[in-house]
């Protein structure tokens, strides 16, 4: 009897895996739930909604998206970890949700290198140092030379404690030595609206809300903080060129899927990813809002995600960044 038992248990766990196997070649078979940990509109949702078409396309099936927004991406980011692990739930994650909130909240409901696979990287914001036409720099010497006349430190704003913005502006601050005082606000279009009013001189903005007032010489960019010049900003130099070494600093985002989700799915969401990403429609969408096309791996998204959450874990706690 025992020997008959452990038989019928072997063969339903292979019958199960089979099963399982099958579905996953089947994949997809029924519409997907795309969460964007954000409100509708805004730049990650306009991301989702640009791939989710040329996706569902390649892959036969709808894909739903789904605004979760709410505590820095923690809610849809808690919500995809708990779904089932099948590829009918994928969420949106950047760099607040795979990099930043794991450092700047002690009880996170999601463990963002635990509860994940990553599908592939979808695009990157460059960050740009900017200030209002009032501020007497042009250079990043001259934006030094007149932070550090600033009695009580120059004041910066920022879409939200932790936010990429605020992050690079932490390494900037610690990388120069400058007296900076950071004026959070709810959201980017707040503090741009005070930017370009003059209530506060500088931030750093990201590419694809700051590109237009550049442009139109609302704001005066200083420099970039990306490798490379901006294609779209050729003649503003990066923050490397200006004299900071090594500085880099961008708002990411990716695609992941709850852990344990089958391969078979993952590949298959990763290929139409890439070929969605690879469309000159969408790299030319992409560069009108000031975003660099990133397509990857799955395993060379889990690389980054994880160089990224070491770098800004360790910026956070040595400036004793919080979010209260």
């Amino acid at each position: 009897m025992k020997l008959s038992s452990r038989l019928a248990a072997a063969a339903l766990v292979c019958g199960l895996t089979s099963l399982a196997a099958a579905q996953a070649q089947d994949y997809p078979s029924r519409p997907i739930e795309w969460v964007v940990p954000y409100q509708a509109g805004g730049g990650s949702d306009i991301v989702a909604r640009t791939l989710s078409e040329p996706m569902a396309k390649s892959l036969g099936q709808p894909m739903v998206i789904a605004n979760k927004p709410g505590a820095a991406t923690a809610i849809g980011a808690a919500y995809a970890a708990r779904a089932q692990p099948n590829g009918y739930v994928i969420l949106t994650g950047d760099t607040a949700t795979l990099a930043a909130n794991p450092a700047l909240y002690p009880q996170l409901a999601y463990d963002p290198a635990k509860d994940f696979d990553s599908v592939g990287l979808m695009a990157r914001f460059a960050l740009i140092l900017v200030v209002h036409p009032s501020v007497p720099a042009k250079t990043l010497d001259e934006f030094k030379s007149w932070a550090s006349q600033q009695a009580e430190g120059a004041s910066y704003g920022t879409p939200g404690a932790g936010s990429p913005h605020h992050l690079a502006t932490a390494l900037f601050q610690q990388r120069t030595g400058l007296n900076l005082v950071h004026v959070p606000y709810r959201g980017a279009a707040p503090a741009v609206q005070d930017l370009m009013g003059g209530q506060i001189p500088f931030m750093f903005i990201d590419s694809a809300t700051g590109q237009q007032y550049i442009e139109s010489g609302r704001l005066r960019a200083i420099a970039v903080a990306s490798a490379e010049r901006l294609k779209s900003l050729p003649d503003v130099p990066t923050l490397i060129e200006s004299g900071i070494d090594d500085f880099e600093a961008y708002a990411w985002q990716g695609l992941v899927v709850p852990k344990g989700t089958p391969k078979p799915a993952i590949e298959r969401l990763n290929a139409s990813l890439r070929a969605a990403l690879e469309l000159p429609e969408t790299q030319d969408k992409f560069s009108a809002m000031g975003l660099e096309a990133t397509p990857s791996t799955p395993a060379q998204m889990d690389e980054y995600a994880s160089a990224e959450r070491e770098k800004w874990g360790k910026l956070i706690r040595e400036a004793g960044i919080t979010v209260q």
